[in-house]
């Protein structure tokens, strides 16, 4: 179940003994889907809980990467399906120190743009900071090609352009969204600290992908999931202490008592988000390991209109015919990024077999 790193980042070696390819194109679309669950309704779960008067930034933030002991469970059922097997050098904890380091540095990150994004979620309607998440795309795009030399097509070029047009799009009529009675402070406020979420994991995601590539040791899922294990509870600790610092753990009792779905409700839709957005974080850095940096910064852009029409439905956001032409350009770059990939594929397929006949 090795992953090995290639000249162009992280890919599955569909040669390898032990796995069908079959499945390992299951694993990629495994991710892909917890990355579109988490990117899509996550932050419908989360707005909700500050429109019914959720007021606390840094548990919301906190919450986006608490899910982390849910990990164990399916890291626990991978040692004991290796061991069951006889694979050589099976452990439960197979991370090694030098690999702990950087994630923990990238898990920092993590917890600073984790509380970015929950401060413009709270100021911003969903059709709004997810627009201005849409321009990671461009953000991983230049760190994938500073960090990890990401070489592109004609094809991925076009899609990278494609959906960063489609989010451009959006941004007509987006004033007319704003939340009554709220500032114009805080509106620029919110705008700018999702704007400044969008960079910070557009680094993030590529920085993933070089310490894959620099990585001493195979690369498997099951280490995927420890390396993720490590950043979340990193990104949690930052988020806690902002927690402690702003007396949220006191408060949190007397906020679920006046929320207005009530307890129960307040409950859930902690639990829940917690879920969504640990769901959110493994998918994107499954997709990593399984494609690119790039690949995970494509996909995000790419459900924007879903998440905008999730919005229409569940908070009433006004849906322009802007954001149909921006469902029409992100499915257009994406289409083109995978028939990039699919001409890649064939072309190293036929260059292979010219080899052989020779």
């Amino acid at each position: 179940m090795a992953i090995p790193v290639t000249n162009n980042g992280i890919g599955i070696d569909f040669n390898e003994k032990g796995m069908s390819k079959s499945m390992k194109r299951l694993l990629l679309v495994l991710n892909c889907v917890m990355l579109g669950l988490g990117n899509c309704i996550g932050p419908q779960v989360q707005r909700l809980y500050f429109v019914k008067g959720g007021k606390r930034v840094w548990l919301s933030s906190c919450l986006e990467t608490a899910g982390w002991p849910f990990l164990f469970i399916p890291i626990i059922i991978s040692y004991l399906y290796r061991r069951n097997k006889g694979i050589p050098g099976t452990k439960l904890v197979s991370i090694r120190p030098a690999l702990i380091i950087p994630c923990a540095v990238i898990g920092i990150l993590t917890g600073a743009d984790d509380y970015m994004y929950s401060y413009g979620v709270s100021l911003l309607p969903i059709s709004t900071s997810a627009l201005i998440i849409a321009t990671q795309l461009a953000f991983t795009a230049g760190f994938a090609f500073l960090l990890v030399k990401q070489k592109f097509t004609s094809f991925t070029v076009n899609a990278v352009f494609l959906l960063c047009v489609g989010s451009v799009v959006l941004a007509f009529h987006t004033s007319s969204d704003r939340p009554a009675n709220e500032s114009n402070k805080q509106y620029f406020l919110g705008f700018f600290m999702t704007l400044g979420a969008a960079a910070l994991y557009g680094f993030v995601l590529p920085a993933i992908e070089l310490m894959c590539k620099k990585a001493k040791q195979p690369i498997n899922y099951s280490l995927v999931m420890e390396m993720q294990v490590v950043m979340s509870f990193f990104a949690t600790v930052v988020c806690a202490i902002g927690m402690v610092v702003n007396h949220d753990f006191t408060e949190i009792s007397s906020e679920a008592r006046e929320f207005e779905l009530g307890i129960t409700m307040y409950c859930l839709i902690l639990i829940l988000d917690t879920i969504l957005w640990q769901l959110f974080f493994l998918g994107a850095t499954g997709v990593i390991f399984c494609g690119s940096s790039l690949l995970s910064g494509i996909i995000i852009a790419t459900l924007l209109p879903v998440t905008e029409t999730l919005a229409v439905l569940f908070f009433h956001d006004k849906f322009q015919v802007e954001k149909a032409v921006s469902l029409i350009l992100c499915l257009w770059g994406f289409v083109s990024y995978f028939y990039g990939k699919l001409q890649h594929t064939m072309n190293k397929k036929e260059a292979s077999n010219l080899q052989l006949s020779q």
